[in-house]
């Protein structure tokens, strides 16, 4: 069937045709920086694409494409998008366009891409940006084409993603003195997605779960008997088993600070970070007082990594980096994103229209 519906009142061409399978692709278009991603024909296209600007981080049992579908299955539901069958021909194509109406940077195109292929091997996207890139109001970076049932279930999902993607990448992005950390307070069931976008965003992922990192916390210590018993009793533990691994104390007060200093200069430990929690003191003028935090991190003097925790907000995060602290962890960075507004239209004329009119666009 090769017959073309284009209504008078619309711009949008829907062409009514089967589309064809398409093998993985990954190639450059000439005409301004496009990069056209065909998915089809493997587990992970979007993984496996050479064309990938940041890669998510490692996790042993995370299963990305069970997420993917989890988030597909929650929309369908046990009838599948009732709205689009009652609405749409099932061979009907469009082409859809990725609108930005907020400035920031992108994250999520290449989860995007997975999400697509899961929904139809068969749609086609193209990108003029790139994870990890500025995107302005207004822009249009990016479109995907091919049967239009498929494009319309797959909007939301991939929407939800990159919109939180995208505006924990924005955060991480900005100016800071300091290295930046995310911690363990992501979404449920999304920590590697969230800490995906912190690397796209160029920040540096702390631990990512119980089990590659040992991270002595308040509770631990207090359960320990002590600061001191606590680290040796993780130095026996891995030396036991004879595992290599990154260890990060928590302390609290300078005392603390001195105490591991203490137990370090007389033991061959494996310790390798001291975290300086809330020792940045919030006065009532709004500003923030970091003595305390600068006194520890010249008592640590270089001997291990330190890491600034508490009270870190957009407004204090460049005064606490002027301590010479090595990181500056935020759990604000993913549990409390606000997501960049993006969307994914087929009359991209209408919505500039109506973007302009509320100010979106």
């Amino acid at each position: 069937m090769s017959a073309t519906v284009s209504p008078p009142s619309s711009p949008i061409s829907h062409r009514l045709r089967a589309a064809p399978s398409r093998s993985l692709r990954c190639s450059a278009i000439s005409r301004g920086r496009v990069v056209r991603m065909s998915a089809a024909g493997t587990e992970s296209p979007a993984l496996s694409c050479e064309r990938m600007a940041v890669k998510p981080p490692s996790h042993p049992t995370y299963d990305l494409k069970g997420v993917i579908k989890l988030a597909l299955a929650e929309d369908a539901g046990d009838r599948g998008d009732v709205t689009c069958m009652a609405t749409i021909p099932a061979a009907m194509e469009v082409e859809a366009h990725f609108l930005a109406k907020e400035d920031g940077v992108v994250a999520g195109i290449a989860l995007a891409e997975m999400v697509f292929h899961e929904v139809d091997p068969s749609l086609t996207v193209d990108w003029s940006k790139k994870d990890g890139d500025y995107i302005h109001k207004g822009l249009q970076f990016g479109r995907v084409s091919g049967r239009a049932y498929s494009v319309v279930v797959a909007e939301r999902v991939v929407l939800n993603f990159m919109q939180r993607m995208s505006g924990i990448a924005t955060l991480t992005k900005m100016p800071h003195p300091a290295r930046i950390l995310e911690t363990r307070k992501t979404a449920p069931v999304l920590r590697l997605v969230d800490k995906w976008a912190v690397l796209i965003g160029g920040g540096k992922n702390h631990r990512m779960g119980l089990f590659d990192m040992v991270m002595i916390k308040d509770n631990h210590i207090s359960i320990a008997g002590g600061v001191t018993d606590a680290i040796r009793s993780v130095d026996v533990y891995l030396e036991q088993r004879n595992l290599q691994m990154e260890v990060e104390v928590e302390t609290r007060t300078l005392e603390e600070v001195k105490e591991v200093l203490n137990y370090a200069s007389r033991t061959n430990t494996s310790l390798t970070r001291i975290m300086l929690d809330n020792m940045v003191i919030p006065l009532s003028n709004g500003d923030v007082d970091v003595s305390m935090l600068q006194e520890a991190v010249g008592l640590i003097n270089g001997k291990f990594e330190t890491e600034a925790s508490g009270n870190v907000t957009l407004e204090t995060v460049h005064k606490i980096g002027q301590t010479g602290v090595t990181y500056i962890s935020s759990g604000a960075l993913t549990h409390s994103v606000k997501a960049l507004d993006i969307s994914l239209k087929i009359d991209t004329d209408l919505a500039l229209e109506v973007g302009r009119r509320t100010k979106r666009a």
